[in-house]
């Protein structure tokens, strides 16, 4: 019987991604381990390897389809003595992987397509509303939708109100969402991405006033996860502090000058790179700030395993230096390189950005003096960095210049209290303005 491929799952937390790209066409063999396609998820583009050998009968899912569940079918595997008469025979797939088939209002418009191409049968009459449904969907006041149906209106800005559902008794379903009214879904022509927006109130935008980008789904994920953050589970707090980079800059212009010229021992070291040695020292001086909040217990960490906020195309992310308290300057330097340019062109693997025990996000070199972030679950804390700037300070009862930055830790409060954290930012002021003593 030919062996269906399924839509895998890439990372812990991921339920659907979109099939970027096939690697391989209908007619061509595979072996075990061959990229066979590219699937983009919420932060990286990555490449699927086949797990069995055959031949390609038939590609299910086209390239370019978003939203496809994970554990869907996305193409058919002949083996051997198989032909093309014998595709209609693989088992569908549902979400959760067990044979059955496809729910009828969790397919997007592409993959019913392409289920319908395959012989699977067609939409069942019942889908057609019946009299008064939409009577019946809002009756008490409440409007009858599926949970999948909701949170994609949710993402998209749609008013469920104003939808009409054809699922059972008028049940508002995934494929009503996504046929919503052409002028509040459809992209412009030659637009690629770019739509209009349903939650627009043209008294104030008129439709022809501006263009609309749809969201992806990373910017969906950080608009979830932040919100979330923000409003319901992280009491935080922000504690400020100014810091003096005078031997820190001495420091790093001698290091930098001792560097090859060329070759593979060649550094440059940046401000960033202090920060985030330094950040790892005093988390390890002090454990209580390295922490995570669960619902049963704190977790204390044995490693300072730093995030650090990296802005690219659509989005935030922060790829993770793991155990940064054992490494040195250069290799954390060459570290954030690598990760950096990776995630700008979406490469990077899931446990090199999932996890983590702390994050710092750096905008001074925009410019940017002093600013709070929102804590990033699971972490207890983010460190906000802004720029080094000359100010006029009081030392020994005389004002002079002095280079200075301003740093905002901001805490969850259920795990990182204003005295850990003051004693956190103690400690990384010390290991900043006496850099040396990060060597002890």
């Amino acid at each position: 019987m030919p062996t269906p491929i399924l839509m895998p799952a890439l990372s812990p937390t991921m339920e659907e991604g979109t099939l970027a790209k096939w690697k391989v066409k209908e007619g061509d063999k595979v072996s075990s381990g061959d990229v066979i396609a590219e699937i983009e998820t919420d932060k990286a583009t990555m490449e699927v390897e086949a797990v069995d050998e055959g031949v390609v009968g038939k590609i299910v899912v086209p390239a370019g389809t978003e939203n496809v569940k994970v554990n869907a079918t996305i193409a058919i595997l002949l083996g051997d003595g198989e032909s093309a008469g014998d595709v209609g025979k693989a088992p569908a797939t549902k979400a959760n992987g067990s044979s059955a088939p496809p729910p009828a209002g969790e397919l997007s418009a592409k993959r019913t397509e392409g289920a319908l191409s395959m012989g699977a049968p067609p939409p069942s009459p019942a889908a057609t509303p019946p009299p008064r449904a939409a009577e019946e969907r809002k009756s008490n006041g409440r409007i009858h939708a599926s949970p999948l149906a909701r949170r994609i209106a949710k993402n998209a800005g749609l008013d469920l109100a104003a939808l009409k559902g054809t699922g059972p008794h008028g049940r508002i379903v995934k494929r009503d969402v996504e046929a919503a009214p052409a002028a509040a879904t459809r992209a412009p022509q030659g637009e690629g991405r770019k739509v209009a927006s349903a939650s627009v109130d043209p008294r104030l935008y008129p439709a022809d006033s501006y263009t609309a980008i749809k969201l992806d789904g990373m910017r969906k994920v950080i608009a979830r996860r932040l919100t979330q953050s923000f409003n319901d589970e992280v009491p935080h707090f922000p504690l400020n502090i100014d810091i003096e980079l005078t031997k820190l800059l001495e420091a790093r212009a001698a290091l930098n000058a001792a560097s090859p010229k060329e070759g593979d021992g060649a550094y440059k070291l940046s401000v960033n790179d202090f920060i985030l040695k330094a950040s790892a020292m005093a988390l390890k001086k002090v454990p209580n700030a390295n922490a995570t909040f669960t619902d049963e217990a704190i977790l204390l960490h044995k490693h300072a395993d730093i995030g650090v906020a990296v802005a690219i195309e659509g989005g935030l992310i922060t790829p993770i230096v793991w155990k940064a308290e054992t490494k040195g300057l250069k290799q954390i330097s060459a570290e954030v390189k690598d990760m950096a340019a990776r995630a700008r062109a979406k490469k990077l693997k899931p446990e090199e950005y999932q996890g983590g025990t702390f994050s710092v996000s750096n905008l001074g070199m925009f410019g940017i003096t002093s600013f709070a972030s929102i804590v990033n679950q699971p972490h207890g804390a983010i460190m906000s960095v802004g720029a080094g700037e000359e100010r006029a300070v009081v030392r020994g009862g005389q004002i002079v210049i002095r280079t200075v930055m301003t740093v905002t830790l901001t805490c969850d409060h259920r795990v990182v209290d204003g005295a850990v954290g003051a004693e956190f930012l103690a400690a990384f002021r010390q290991f900043i303005e006496e850099p040396a003593s990060m060597l002890l």
